[in-house]
């Protein structure tokens, strides 16, 4: 079992370094991300209106990996602020192995005069293996800096 999340953890790694290296914004985020209290939080475009949310989160003595699928929408009162929402699987590799999807509703606000992009999220998560629960508590702080 130790072999296969060895093997899980690498290849969660070099994904998302690879995915890192076609980002849009690459940042931080802070806050409850899959049970850790910091990720490493990437965007990736997948068109005009809608991106993968990505981290990779560490402490608490494992490493998290999240890849959500989020619609994009900038209708918040005529501003630049958007808001997002999405969902997509969430994995946690340790001692107590967990694996099942997370949720996510956000808004964001990229500035214009800096490439900075800063977002609050809530992201409850339902885990479905090793055991079933659900974990509602999941706020961050999310600051980004936009590559393109």
């Amino acid at each position: 079992m130790k072999t296969l999340k060895l093997l899980v953890l690498v290849f969660g790694l070099a994904l998302f370094a690879t995915l890192e290296s076609q980002a849009q914004e690459v940042g931080i985020r802070f806050g409850n991300v899959n049970g850790n209290n910091v990720a490493l939080d990437g965007v990736f475009a997948l068109g005009e209106f809608s991106r993968v949310h990505a981290d990779l989160s560490f402490g608490n003595d494992g490493v998290g990996i999240d890849a959500l699928w989020n619609p994009v929408y900038d209708d918040i009162a005529s501003s630049d602020f958007k808001w997002y929402a999405g969902f997509g699987p969430s994995l946690f590799l340790s001692e107590n192995f967990r694996f099942g999807v997370a949720g996510e509703i956000g808004a964001e606000y990229p500035f214009s005069e800096i490439p900075l992009t800063i977002g609050l999220d809530w992201r409850p998560y339902f885990i479905l293996v090793e055991d079933t629960s659900f974990d509602a508590g999941g706020f961050g702080l999310n600051i980004r800096w936009r590559l393109n």
